[in-house]
């Protein structure tokens, strides 16, 4: 009953911004609490960023500084600002549902949107 649609992702240089948007849909669906991990071939899922219903923002060390998790919750849609990126944020970004507290564990979320990829170039 919950779908998510991440988009937003694209090609850029080293240094460069983008912003990755997930919009929500469904009749129960509120973005209280949003998290965004990121994934390449090979290698787990790793948390990015999560959000709280008390707008709380917790992020991972890799991206401390460079992103910023935000939402609307009028459009039902949550944000990842993402700056200063580096070759290694290169990953196939996903925005999530928690159904835990454990924001942190990929295991921990019920909803998953299909990813949007972001490539970054030296």
């Amino acid at each position: 009953q919950v779908q998510l649609v991440e988009s937003g992702g694209g090609l850029v240089q080293a240094g460069g911004s983008l912003r990755l948007s997930c919009a929500g849909s469904g009749r129960t669906f509120s973005p209280y609490a949003m998290g965004w991990f990121r994934q390449v071939p090979g290698k787990e899922r790793e948390f990015v960023a999560h959000i709280n219903s008390l707008e709380n923002t917790y992020y991972a060390d890799s991206v401390k500084g460079r992103f910023s998790i935000s939402r609307d919750y009028d459009k039902k849609t949550v944000y990842l600002e993402m700056n200063s990126l580096k070759p290694e944020d290169t990953a196939v970004y996903y925005c999530a549902v928690p159904l835990g507290s454990s924001f942190r564990d990929p295991d921990a979320y019920g909803y998953w949107g299909q990813g949007t990829q972001v490539t970054v170039s030296s």
